[in-house]
């Protein structure tokens, strides 16, 4: 049951062309190809291995059993849902909700709610308590929020996706989502477990157990402002979490365990866990985003820890246990890849670490750039560019942090106490010059251009699809949702 014709959904989008969004359906040949590129994939390696319990969730993992239900709801009519709220409160508990049949409709799937399970539309307000949701079919959501002043409550309940382009919890058009203390599993591709899609809005997430194991579905695909807080997350076969454009992703007290190990586009060559991008198929609004990360854990099985691409971004560190299983990975990489016009497209990045320990190298390429703030007492180890000069990059160490090469290393610019740098046998360079060890710097920062990643600072994009949702056309590809 659709609630908007595609003529309002133009209207409506036109509205929100500033806001940002990201599409399952807007992926190159759609799911289909993203199945044909996961054949060609490099071999599955193993899931990175949990950390339960040495932060996060503290509550029990629920399973299907533990939800007390009384009664099905059902619906097998592509296009329909089990549960709608529309313009009204509405409460449910102790339901379990069945849902299959595809959407034929990929854009209303994503963008408007086309053929989720449970649906809030036009400022509804949805309650659930102890609900089982359970969806197989393609483009099937299992809990969506759509539009300004929309707003789904729920807590205490298990969710289940087997259908590719199928999320856990879907907001988009400005809507809201508060969750808490949920069991989600996805399985399909395309599927991240907490997801947000054309207009964004804002996801407050508390406790539970999120998992995904289909290409291209990290458990967290932002185009909305998301936070979750006290939870367990994992992936195993995608990013643990994607920022797409002008959004954020904060995690607090939260383990995320991450083994990307297939690929959902020819564009990178990398792996990572945590990705943050601009995709230019208008999906998201452009500007600086923003990843966050207060305490936890983040565990990652393959490639790099952190990759931002064609975007600025702020990355934010404060006391989290970070580690790198892959030794070939580094910490993080600023660098060009397939999105974006060629020689802006680089990552323009601000990373802030407060009393964090930070352990690998990083790389900025010639069309990057670095901020990098180490206070309070934080700590790097790892070589910046070791290969030699490529992107500015500007490092400051302040309030007793320490910086101890592990190979010699080239930047642009210093500020640091006498006693900051541990040369550790390695020779640092500082726009071309040796750094003589023991000795105090000043230096200056590198300015941030938000619109420096080829989208033109609010103009159309390249191969922007169309408006109104039925001749979008096929945008550039995108890594995941």
């Amino acid at each position: 049951m659709k609630f908007l014709s595609k003529k309002s959904a133009a209207i409506l989008l036109a509205a929100l062309m500033a806001l940002p969004l990201a599409a399952c359906g807007t992926q190159k040949g759609s799911t289909e190809a993203t199945q044909s590129v996961a054949t060609v994939d490099e071999a599955t390696r193993p899931a990175a291995t949990s950390t339960a319990d040495t932060a996060g969730s503290t509550a029990k993992k629920l399973t299907e059993a533990d939800v007390n239900t009384t009664q099905t709801i059902e619906n097998t009519t592509g296009g329909e849902h089990a549960i709608t709220a529309d313009g009204e409160k509405a409460s449910y508990s102790n339901v379990k909700v069945v849902k299959s049949g595809d959407s034929s409709e990929n854009d209303e799937a994503d963008f408007y709610g086309d053929n989720a399970a449970i649906f809030a539309t036009n400022g509804g307000t949805l309650d659930l308590n102890e609900i089982v949701v359970k969806s197989d079919g393609k483009h099937a959501n299992a809990v969506f929020s759509y539009g300004e002043g929309t707003t789904v409550n729920i807590k205490d309940s298990y969710i289940e996706t087997a259908g590719n382009c199928s999320g856990g919890l879907m907001t988009t058009g400005g809507g809201t989502m508060n969750a808490e203390n949920l069991t989600i599993n996805t399985s399909g591709n395309s599927s991240a477990a907490i997801r947000s899609d054309r207009g964004g809005g804002t996801v407050n997430v508390d406790g539970g157990y999120y998992t995904t194991s289909g290409t291209g579905s990290p458990v967290i695909y932002s185009t909305a402002d998301i936070t979750v807080s006290n939870a367990e997350m994992t992936s195993t076969a995608s990013q643990g979490v994607v920022v797409e454009g002008k959004n954020s992703v904060t995690l607090n007290n939260v383990n995320l365990n991450a083994d990307n190990n297939k690929k959902n586009s020819d564009k990178s060559s990398y792996y990572q866990a945590v990705m943050i991008y601009q995709s230019m198929s208008g999906d998201a609004a452009e500007g600086t985003s923003s990843f966050t990360m207060n305490g936890g854990t983040l565990t990652n099985a393959n490639g790099d820890v952190f990759f931002v691409n064609n975007t600025a971004t702020d990355i934010n560190l404060t006391n989290a246990t970070i580690t790198n299983n892959d030794a070939e990975g580094v910490f993080l990489r600023a660098a060009a890849a397939g999105w974006g016009s060629e020689g802006k497209n680089g990552g323009q990045v601000t990373m802030n670490a407060k009393q964090q320990t930070i352990n690998g190298d990083m790389v900025v390429d010639d069309v990057s750039h670095l901020n990098l703030y180490l206070s309070d007492s934080s700590v790097f180890s790892g070589a910046i560019n070791s290969s030699g000069e490529a992107g500015e990059v500007y490092v400051d160490l302040s309030g007793g942090s320490k910086w101890t090469l592990t190979a010699d290393s080239y930047i642009t610019s210093l500020t640091c106490d006498a006693d900051s740098i541990d040369l550790n046998g390695h020779t640092l360079y500082v726009n071309g010059k040796a750094y003589t060890a023991g000795t105090a710097s000043t230096g200056e920062s590198i300015a941030v251009v938000s619109t420096g990643s080829g989208h033109g600072g609010g103009s159309t994009p390249p191969d922007k699809p169309g408006e109104g949702g039925s001749d979008r056309g096929t945008p550039p590809e995108k890594p995941n949702n």
